[in-house]
């Protein structure tokens, strides 16, 4: 038995059972990793993938758990190498960090400049997707932490943590006739073009089933997947923003001005996840403690290893 047969195993079901894809993916042939799967069902004398002719079409019942318990071995065979390679180099690495654009633009700045700061040798990597990119990227192991408000909860493999909580604000032009309209009420923004997040992002759920409760339909003229954009389009006066407050700066958006909402929609809260099972480096750990300081390196072990240390905001 070998790990690459495990690991091609493990990637033909993460491909929903496309060999040609899975072959790609781990950079081999397609022959190849046929040949392989069937040497190891032969070697564990079950049959792992239900088969019609040479298509791969089903998991078998033992092929479940073969496949649980590769996954397992795949996790711990790299949490060796990353424990090897922490106390074999010291204080150097590569932290790759997946975040939203406002978490990215917003949140991290200043964090990331004290890491690089404590932390000169470690490469840092930041990638910006949506919510499910960046679930799907930890959990498949190509991201380190992974840092966003939506979806990272609904992903079994993947420990989330709460980092902090935060509202909406609507944004208008200085002088724009909904600032006299205090307290601000969903009535008075469905009159106007809305400009908001895209649907996978920044708490448009929540800004959705608002309107929905009220019996309201919003005219929802743009969306965008930042901050920025919406901000630019308000500017031009094609409608109102609703955005994260903390993509707001009176300073920087000189011109403009935020109206509180956290009335009108819930709040929101930003999460941090780390894949189930996998081995913390120091400055993985020294990192979450600058972004969100109680998220101790305690917190966070007990997190990863199902104590029940979920930190309530």
């Amino acid at each position: 038995m070998k790990l690459q047969q495990l690991r091609y195993v493990v990637e033909i079901e993460r491909c929903g059972l496309n060999v040609s894809e899975a072959a790609e993916a781990l950079f081999t042939s397609q022959p190849g990793i046929s040949k392989q799967v069937k040497l190891l069902e032969e070697e564990l004398g079950i049959t792992i993938f239900e088969r019609s002719g040479k298509r791969f079409t089903g998991i078998t019942e033992p092929g479940r758990v073969i496949l649980e318990i590769a996954g397992r071995i795949l996790r711990e065979a790299e949490n060796l190498k990353r424990a090897g390679e922490e106390y074999g180099r010291g204080d150097t690495g590569r932290l790759i960090l997946a975040a939203t654009h406002t978490q990215a633009r917003y949140a991290l700045p200043v964090v990331v400049r004290d890491f690089v700061a404590q932390h000169p040798a470690v490469r840092l990597e930041m990638h910006q997707g949506s919510p499910t990119q960046i679930a799907e990227w930890v959990a498949a192991g190509q991201a380190d932490l992974g840092i966003a408000t939506e979806a990272l909860d609904q992903y079994e493999q993947l420990v989330t943590l709460p980092v902090r909580q935060w509202s909406h604000c609507v944004i208008a032009p200085e002088g724009h006739p909904i600032a006299a309209r205090q307290p601000l009420t969903l009535p008075a923004l469905a009159a106007w073009p809305l400009i908001t997040y895209d649907t996978a992002f920044a708490g448009r759920s929540r800004i959705n089933r608002a309107f929905e409760r009220m019996g309201l339909t919003p005219n929802i003229a743009l969306t965008a997947l930042d901050a920025d954009v919406i901000k630019t389009y308000v500017s031009l006066g094609l409608g109102l923003g609703i955005i994260s407050a903390l993509a707001f700066d009176a300073q920087r958006d000189a011109g403009l001005v935020a109206l509180d909402a956290s009335h009108l929609f819930e709040s929101n809260t930003t999460r941090l996840a780390l894949r189930r099972g996998t081995y913390l480096r120091h400055y993985e750990y020294d990192f979450i403690e600058l972004f969100a300081p109680h998220l101790s390196r305690r917190v966070v072990t007990m997190a990863m290893q199902g104590g029940g240390a979920e930190y309530q905001l």
